[in-house]
């Protein structure tokens, strides 16, 4: 798995209001048996107050997401399923995002 590679979300019951899973913890941690992710839901329709640093929109196979940091989640590395593309090319809003998040700046 590498950081900012995009997953399927695989469960039932979040998978129609987030259907992709964004992991971003760091390659190192590679052997742990987790990963951070945060969800994300498509632009069009989102039913949240944007905060444009917080929740940056990304675009991923030609459609527009929110990424919903405020969400940022835990999970095994086995609920992933494979990987569905990278957003590397957008890792200064996401660690923007991140920041904002922990620091509040």
């Amino acid at each position: 798995m590498a950081q900012f590679d995009l997953h399927r979300n695989r469960n039932g019951a979040g998978k129609a209001r987030y259907p992709l899973l964004l992991d971003i913890q760091s390659d190192l941690l590679d052997p742990l048996a987790t990963r951070v992710v945060i969800p994300l839901t498509p632009a069009t329709g989102a039913r949240t107050r944007r905060i444009d640093t917080l929740t940056p929109t990304l675009r991923f196979g030609g459609k527009d997401y929110l990424l919903m940091t405020p969400l940022l989640a835990g999970i095994t590395a086995r609920d992933l399923g494979p990987a569905a593309g990278n957003l590397g090319v957008d890792r200064d809003a996401i660690m923007a995002a991140l920041d904002l998040l922990i620091t509040g700046i």
